[in-house]
C-alpha cells in the first residue's frame, strides 16, 4: 500500500472514529451515565478520552499492520542505527584499509615492475653469461686436454721420481753396506797384514780366536760326546805343538782348556742334531811358549754358502791402473768376501783361490784400455757347511 492511500485511510478512519466518539459521548451525556462512581459530566470526558485513545490506537495499529517499514522503524530503529553506525565505522575502516591496500598494491605493482625490469636485466645478463660460458668452454676445451696431459705427465714423472728415489735409497743402502763391508774388510786386512808381519818376524804363531781344530759331529748315542771331545782336544794339542814348538815331539798337554767349559760342551753336545765343534785360541801365542789357553766353541752345522753365490763385489775406476793398487783392491775384495762368509757362519781361516788366476787377472785389468771401468765379483765355487773350506773365484761382471 502506498503512503497516500495510508494517509487517506487514516483520515477516513479518524473521522469515522471521531464521529462515533462524539455520538457516544453525547448519548452518555444525555443519558447522564456514571462510570466508576464519577459524575456524568466526568464520565462523558472519560468516554471522550477513551474514544480519542482508541482512535490513536487504531490508527497506530493500522499503520503498523499495513507498513513493514513503520514497524521496523518503530521497534528496530535503535538497533538499526547502532548497526548503521557500526557499518559506517567498518566502512570507514574498510576504506582506510582499502586505501592502504591500494597503496600497498601500487607499491607492489611498482616492485613487480622493478622486479620485471630486474628479471629482464638478469635474463640479459644470464644470456650474456651463457654466451660467455660457451665461449669459455670452447677456450677451455684445449686447455683441459693440455691439463690432463700435464697431469698424466706429472704422475708419470712422480712415479719416475719415486722409482729413482727408491733406486737412490737402495743404492745408498747398498753403498753404505758396501762401505761398512769395505771398512770391516780393511780392518780385517790390516789385522791380517799385522799378523802376517808378526809371523814373518817369528813372533806370533797363533792369533786370538784362531781355530786350532774343528769337526762336524752328529752323535749316534749321547755317550759318544766324551770320546769326540777327547779326540778333538788331542788333535788341537798336536796342531799347537806343530806351530808353537815345531820339531818337538808332543810329550805333554800343551793346550789348556777350562774343565767347566769341557763339561758344558759335553752337555750341549749330547743334544740331538748336527754340530760343529771347534777349539779356538784364547789369545795371541808367540813361538816357544809353554802353554796355550783355548776355549771350545759349539755351533749348529748349517749350509753357509752355495755354489755360484756372490759374496762381495767391487768397482775398479778408470784411473786405477797401477798393478800394486789393483792387487790391493783385489785383496780388499777377497777380504770383504771372507767377512761375508764369516757373517754367514763359516769357521775356516781364509778363503781358497787360484793365485795364478789372481795374478793374471790383476795384470789384465792393469793393461785394459784407458777410460774403462771394471766391475768384479767374488763368487763361490762349491757348497760349504760351517767348518768346510770355501773356494772362490774372481770374475769380471762388466768390462
Amino acid at each position: 500500500m502506498s503512503g497516500w492511500l495510508l494517509i487517506l485511510a487514516l483520515l477516513v478512519l479518524g473521522g469515522v472514529l471521531a464521529t462515533l466518539g462524539d455520538r457516544l459521548g453525547s448519548r452518555v451525556g444525555k443519558a447522564r451515565l456514571s462510570l466508576f462512581n464519577l459524575r456524568p459530566r466526568h464520565t462523558a470526558v472519560l468516554i471522550t478520552v477513551l474514544t480519542g485513545s482508541l482512535i490513536s490506537a487504531v490508527s497506530l495499529g493500522l499503520m503498523l499492520l499495513v507498513s513493514e517499514r513503520l514497524r521496523t522503524g518503530l521497534f528496530e530503529l535503535d538497533r538499526i542505527e547502532s548497526r548503521l553506525q557500526r557499518s559506517r565505522e567498518q566502512l570507514s575502516r574498510s576504506r582506510e584499509q582499502l586505501q592502504r591496500s591500494q597503496t600497498d598494491l601500487n607499491r607492489s605493482q611498482a616492485e613487480v615492475q622493478q622486479a620485471r625490469r630486474g628479471q629482464q636485466r638478469v635474463q640479459r645478463e644470464l644470456q650474456q653469461a651463457e654466451q660467455r660460458t660457451a665461449a669459455l668452454r670452447r677456450e677451455l676445451a684445449p686447455l683441459q686436454a693440455e691439463r690432463s696431459r700435464l697431469l698424466a705427465e706429472r704422475e708419470r714423472l712422480n712415479q719416475e721420481v719415486q722409482r729413482r728415489d727408491a733406486e737412490i735409497r737402495s743404492t745408498e743402502a747398498e753403498l753404505a753396506q758396501l762401505s761398512r763391508r769395505i771398512e770391516a774388510g780393511g780392518r780385517e786386512l790390516k789385522q791380517l797384514e799385522e799378523n802376517l808381519i808378526a809371523l814373518r818376524r817369528g813372533d806370533v804363531v797363533l792369533t786370538s780366536g784362531q781355530t786350532l781344530a774343528s769337526a762336524k759331529v752328529k752323535l749316534q748315542r749321547p755317550e759318544q760326546a766324551r770320546e769326540v771331545i777327547n779326540a778333538l782336544l788331542q788333535q788341537a794339542n798336536l796342531n799347537v805343538y806343530r806351530r808353537v814348538r815345531p820339531g818337538e815331539r808332543p810329550s805333554r798337554q800343551l793346550l789348556l782348556v777350562p774343565t767347566s767349559d769341557i763339561k758344558r760342551l759335553e752337555e750341549l753336545l749330547r743334544r740331538p742334531g748336527s754340530w760343529v765343534v771347534s777349539i779356538r785360541s784364547a789369545a795371541n801365542v808367540l813361538r816357544g811358549e809353554q802353554q796355550v789357553l783355548a776355549f771350545p766353541d759349539l755351533r749348529p752345522n748349517k749350509r753357509v754358502v752355495r755354489a755360484g753365490e756372490v759374496l762381495a763385489g767391487t768397482t775398479i775406476e778408470s784411473d786405477l791402473r797401477q798393478p800394486e793398487q789393483i792387487s790391493r783392491r783385489l785383496n780388499l775384495l777377497l777380504a770383504a768376501a771372507y767377512v761375508r762368509a764369516q757373517r754367514q757362519g763359516t769357521l775356516v781361516d781364509g778363503l781358497q783361490f787360484d793365485a795364478a788366476r789372481f795374478n793374471q787377472l790383476a795384470r789384465s785389468i792393469a793393461a785394459r784400455p784407458p777410460g774403462q771401468i771394471v766391475q768384479l765379483e767374488a763368487v763361490t765355487l762349491n757348497e760349504a757347511d760351517t767348518p768346510d773350506p770355501i773356494a772362490v773365484d774372481l770374475r769380471l761382471v762388466q768390462p
